[in-house]
């Protein structure tokens, strides 16, 4: 006789058992399933997707994802895309929005419900109170015939033939048909929008991608006192002082307009140590390499970065339109800064 565990209220189970090769066809399946799902929305998108598009690019306000369950957690997925790619929208719970989170939703957005029965009580519950505020309902459902897509102004069809689930109850193929028309949608927005690579960035500060997009090289940048520069008249003691006190492990060379001359680093140091000049007796324009690469202060820190790695140095000069001097960049700032 089955017994029950201490504390639990159900009967002990075998240890389930795995087979292998079963697994893999069960795998097989759901993702030959999935992709026929996907396959099959194209040909039923037309007005009802248009009209969507039109919908949220005249929005002046936001767009307002709801959906119930996994339907619910699509949504979600969907509001976040679309918020990242310049459509400004966030999720709402219609089970909360009848208990008043419906005060988050204004007149002139556009309220994007998601569910494949289209039959959901907590969002049909809802829809008459969408209508007074004046929105625009843009549904996305398995159901032309239901609830949600006859009160809806767009119907986006997620139908699909059957779900992966072996049962055809678990929401597998109808979950990821919502989730493509969702980035179909957002794809769509965002190329009619024109937006760009720097403008994903600023929606992604904190990324990879915003670092490389959105910090420039005046960000970074040593500047003022902290730059190690010389005449080029001023004697190798002088500019080996100022090498040594800042740290940069080089020194430039201006003319007294502050326009660069040259570069002297500490290679260049260790090169004439070892041919044994009389360094005392050198000044500055004697020893410095002529054109020392350059970026503008307004180039994106990236391309420092690649410029560096290019030419096999460790630090590049960020100068002005009239190519003045304004500040110094080195890998170590670089790597600070997470751009590298």
């Amino acid at each position: 006789m089955l017994k029950e565990h201490p504390g639990s209220t159900c009967l002990a189970h075998a240890t389930p058992q795995l087979d292998p090769q079963r697994a893999l066809r069960l795998a097989e399946q759901t993702f030959r399933i999935e992709a026929q799902a996907l396959l099959g929305l194209s040909a039923r998108q037309g007005e009802g997707f248009v009209g969507a598009l039109r919908a949220i690019l005249a929005c002046r306000g936001r767009v307002v994802v709801m959906g119930m369950g996994k339907s619910g957690h699509v949504g979600r997925k969907i509001a976040a895309t679309l918020a990242s790619t310049g459509t400004p929208a966030f999720f709402v719970h219609p089970a909360e929005a009848g208990h008043g989170d419906l005060g988050m939703v204004a007149p002139g957005d556009v309220v994007l419900a998601v569910s494949n029965s289209g039959e959901s009580d907590e969002l049909a519950a809802i829809l008459p109170a969408l209508r007074r505020i004046g929105v625009t309902l843009a549904a996305i459902t398995g159901r032309a015939d239901s609830t949600l897509a006859q009160h809806a102004d767009h119907v986006l069809d997620s139908a699909v033939d059957q779900e992966a689930c072996p049962l055809n109850l678990a929401p597998t193929a109808s979950t990821t048909a919502q989730m493509a028309l969702g980035d179909a949608l957002a794809v769509a927005l965002l190329d009619a929008r024109g937006f760009r690579e720097e403008d994903f960035a600023r929606s992604h500060p904190g990324g990879s991608l915003g670092r490389k997009l959105l910090i420039h090289v005046r960000d970074l940048m040593r500047t003022g006192a902290e730059l190690p520069r010389v005449g080029p008249r001023s004697s190798f003691v002088e500019m080996l002082g100022e090498m040594t006190g800042k740290g940069l492990g080089f020194a430039v060379v201006v003319d007294a307009d502050d326009r660069v001359l040259g570069i002297f680093t500490d290679g260049d140091l260790r090169r004439l140590i070892e041919r044994g000049a009389e360094l005392r007796s050198l000044h500055a324009e004697q020893v410095m390499q002529r054109e020392p690469r350059r970026i503008s202060a307004d180039a994106l820190a990236v391309d420092a970065a690649d410029l560096m790695e290019r030419h096999r140095i460790t630090s590049v000069l960020a100068v002005d339109a009239a190519g003045r001097l304004a500040g110094a960049l080195n890998t170590n700032d670089l790597l600070r800064a997470k751009v590298i």
